[in-house]
């Protein structure tokens, strides 16, 4: 529509003007002087009647000598001169002293407007007309052409998002591992001179979030060198053979720029494994990959370009990418400890108004199993917290919210619940609490609510003291029994009869627990140091397809019995836990009805002592609900 509105003006602003120069010529004609014969322009001269002739070309510009009188044209043959004309028609020597003979040159640009112009304007006037009604087409015709161009997202040095490494926090091994890649770009003499060869492809592996881009362009800035940025979905089109074009076009632009960074961003999608017949096995798909195959590593040599991709499932990738010569140094970005969170954290804090009572060190140790960007997000929900709040800082309640609202979703506080189901839910999460604040091997309890959040009805929060990545089965067991204290809390109270649904994803959560200390980590006495089951590489949009069983059905009713004897042995220790303390159980439960939430040091005073003795067992936050 604006395409179509553009050219309509264009169009109506030329018509216009040649209507105003058509207009001006119309004008000119009506001042234009009168035409007569020659032998009425012979009666004025002998009548005494002309002051002057004027002689240009083929045309005679008679002035009479009676001022008002309009000038007079009389058009001759060419071969005729005034003079003969004089002559030819008796005109006496006398009355031709009276006029004043003049002979002018004609104008040039005269003849052209008057001759030529006239018959230009239409041409010209169909020739614009046609020009803008036929350029959406070719618009459309160059499109079509330049399919097989890749269009990437340049960076150069000088543009304002410049990115260095630091502008990125924690990772400090993947940095370490990119340094040489930086050093390559800057000098790639001395490599040379010591016969190393830098790898050509760098492949970024690392959970969504980490920072996989981040940190491929901070290379770039490092280095000061263009980074051409495309994502794997890009090259592939409807067209065949689209996606091997865009990418023989990204090479080559990347090496008219060398040294430079080609940076494919989720790479997964046209890195798959071939002939595997899943995740989009087609032709076109695997002519992109091999064309990606040939350039990293084929007849011609990239010099100075360096590859770098980015993709959180490294499984799924061809084996000849990942081969010596390609992909063959692979960074892994792990999950922020307490010291990058931290960092993260003082980064995205910049440029944002804190409350001097927030600590950012307490903060990051609140975040346990955030990503960069999960926290990059948090500090952003506290500021638009703080906006709607009409504050002038971030204060620390905008800041606890945020970590919830980021866990589990925004507070459902209009939900409306009868006093029958807010009695339950206050039962179910005091269960949760009441268990694992006792039970030694939890994580302690940070906090316990039953307004509803999310899809969840209520949450007991807990978070580790301190970073950890492995799982003891004394650990697995208790989780187990917190995981049940909902469960067992109804059971107890309420009876078998009136169990509610509301344990159903504490039940899911629980068994699968169970079921992965059985067949994943050996934890089962009955059936031993072994694995059960191998999910290899079968994977399809991002899940799992099927297991390949390497066991038999015995085994399988084996495995179901000892998942069975986990959880009723977590159930047991929960119901006993529960049992024996159901005074502090009902005081929580009271505290809960009267003000839905209670913190920390509210929960250690209902319980009568402190937490400090717990140590962690888990690597991020876990809900309860």
């Amino acid at each position: 529509m604006k395409s179509f509105l553009k050219n309509f003006i264009i169009i109506f602003a030329v018509l216009l003007l040649v209507a105003g120069v058509l207009g001006l010529f119309r004008r000119a004609n009506e001042n234009a002087p009168q035409v007569i014969g020659v032998g009425k322009m012979v009666e004025e001269i002998n009548g005494g009647l002309v002051k002057k002739v004027s002689v240009g070309g083929d045309t005679l510009t008679v002035t009479l000598k009676d001022a008002k009188a309009p000038a007079q044209e009389v058009t001759k043959e060419p071969q005729d001169s005034f003079g003969s004309i004089m002559k030819n028609y008796g005109v006496s020597p006398d009355a031709q002293k009276l006029i004043q003979v003049e002979v002018v040159g004609e104008s040039a640009w005269k003849v052209w407007a008057l001759n030529i112009l006239p018959a230009l304007l239409p041409l010209i006037v169909i020739i614009v007309f046609f020009y803008f009604m036929t350029r959406g087409v070719q618009g459309m015709n160059n499109k079509a052409m330049g399919f097989g161009q890749s269009n990437p997202r340049q960076a150069k040095p000088e543009d304002k998002e410049h990115k260095t490494f630091v502008d990125v926090a924690g990772a400090r091994e993947a940095k370490e591992e990119l340094k040489e890649v930086v050093d390559f770009l800057k000098d790639q003499k001395k490599f040379v001179h010591m016969g190393a060869k830098i790898p050509k492809g760098v492949l970024l592996m690392g959970l969504p979030g980490t920072g996989k881009t981040l940190l491929a362009k901070a290379v770039a800035g490092e280095a000061n060198v263009p980074f051409f940025h495309m994502s794997g979905s890009e090259f592939v089109e409807m067209f065949v053979g689209v996606g091997a074009s865009r990418v023989r076009d990204l090479f080559n632009k990347a090496k008219h720029a060398a040294p430079a960074i080609v940076f494919i961003d989720e790479i997964d999608a046209v890195g798959r494994r071939r002939g595997a017949g899943l995740g989009g096995g087609h032709d076109e798909r695997e002519q992109t990959l091999n064309q990606i195959l040939v350039e990293m590593d084929g007849f011609e040599p990239n010099l100075g370009v360096i590859v770098m991709a980015a993709t959180n499932r490294p499984d799924v990738l061809d084996p000849a990418l990942l081969r010596p010569g390609r992909f063959d140094r692979r960074v892994t970005i792990d999950m922020p400890d307490i010291k990058d969170r931290e960092e993260i954290l003082t980064i995205h804090a910049k440029g944002k108004p804190l409350s001097t009572e927030i600590n950012i060190r307490k903060l990051a140790e609140r975040t346990p199993g955030f990503t960069g960007a999960d926290l990059a997000n948090l500090l952003n929900e506290a500021a638009i917290l703080a906006v709607r709040r009409k504050k002038t800082d971030i204060g620390q309640d905008e800041i606890l919210e945020s970590v919830e609202k980021v866990l589990l979703g925004p507070e459902r506080k209009g939900r409306v619940t009868s006093d029958q189901d807010k009695k339950t839910t206050a039962y179910h999460e005091a269960g949760h609490a009441v268990v694992g604040y006792l039970l030694p091997n939890c994580d302690p309890i940070r906090k316990v609510s039953i307004i509803s959040r999310g899809r969840a009805g209520g949450y007991t929060l807990k978070m580790p003291t301190e970073d950890r990545h492995y799982h003891t089965l004394a650990q697995f067991k208790d989780e187990l029994a917190m995981s049940l204290g909902g469960y067992a809390v109804e059971k107890l109270v309420f009876g078998n009869d009136q169990l509610s649904t509301g344990p159903s994803s504490d039940l899911k959560n629980a068994t699968h627990i169970a079921h992965e200390m059985v067949v994943r980590y050996g934890m089962s006495d009955k059936l031993g140091p072994r694995t059960f089951g191998d999910y290899g590489d079968n994977v399809f949009l991002g899940g799992r397809t099927g297991e390949e069983r390497d066991y038999s059905e015995k085994t399988s009713e084996q495995i179901d019995e000892e998942v069975k004897k986990f959880m009723l042995e977590a159930e047991q220790q929960a119901h006993q836990t529960l049992t024996k303390n159901k005074e502090k159980l009902e005081k929580m439960v009271a505290v809960l009805l009267e003000k839905e939430t209670i913190e920390q040091e509210e929960i250690e005073a209902i319980m009568g002592l402190s937490q400090q003795h717990k140590k962690s067992s888990g690597p991020g936050i876990e809900i309860a609900g």
